[in-house]
């Protein structure tokens, strides 16, 4: 998953970032004032967007109302200090999701992190099953019958990705802008690599699903119906 985190006070930034990555293998793009973030907001591919209320520039207010202006249902996550509590109501008239009251918790946080992008994408419940495929979204473990399928990080995550978009043909250039920051060359081949090591981990547990390619579409993932 991507996340776009608009905060302007380093160290918050620096350590929301660093447990997104390291606690989560998010792809996490940063930026310290709101007209830039609302700039990255508009041209980015995210599926959360975390936003401080005071920003220089345009606030956390603005940036919300003009996400949702344009029909952007992406989930919004807004970091508040005790003194602005007087302003939630009017975020979430807005369009927030949302809100944490600095200090937080980071457990806090990404727990919350996680609830929002699960339910913007319709799964309520970090357990989610296709076929004899199961996914963890808490534990990111992937299991088949039970037994768990040893995935690299990468794997996991394109997995996790396609998972909530079942049987939905998902772009290359989609994957890459869901799993890596801005900074990513888009050009690379290391999708192809990854998809096929994933593939070949789920024929070796002898499981049908499997991770289709689509030429000169994309990817999907498919799994036969459960007999009744």
């Amino acid at each position: 998953m991507r996340v776009l985190i608009v905060e302007d006070e380093t160290r918050i930034a620096h350590n929301v970032a660093t447990a997104l990555r390291e606690g989560s293998g998010f792809a996490v793009d940063c930026s310290d004032n709101g007209t830039d973030g609302a700039t990255l907001a508009g041209q980015g591919h995210y599926d959360l967007l975390l936003l401080d209320l005071m920003l220089p520039g345009m606030d956390g207010l603005g940036i919300v109302r003009q996400v949702r202006a344009r029909g952007d249902a992406t989930p919004i996550l807004v970091l508040t200090a005790r003194s602005e509590r007087a302003n939630v109501i009017q975020l979430l008239n807005a369009g927030a999701d949302d809100y944490l009251t600095k200090p937080f918790d980071l457990g806090e946080l990404l727990a919350r992190v996680k609830a929002l992008i699960r339910r913007g994408k319709g799964v309520a419940h970090p357990v989610v099953a296709i076929g004899r495929l199961s996914i963890n979204s808490i534990e990111q473990t992937v299991r088949c019958d039970g037994q768990l399928i040893d995935l690299s990080p990468t794997e996991y995550r394109i997995f996790e990705y396609l998972i909530f978009r079942p049987r939905a043909i998902v772009s290359k250039r989609e994957l890459l802008e869901h799993l890596y920051d801005y900074r990513w060359e888009h050009h690379s081949n290391v999708i192809e690599a990854h998809v096929s090591n994933l593939r070949k981990k789920l024929r070796v547990m002898g499981e049908e699903a499997t991770v289709e390619t689509l030429r000169g579409r994309g990817y999907r993932l498919y799994a036969p119906e459960k007999e009744a």
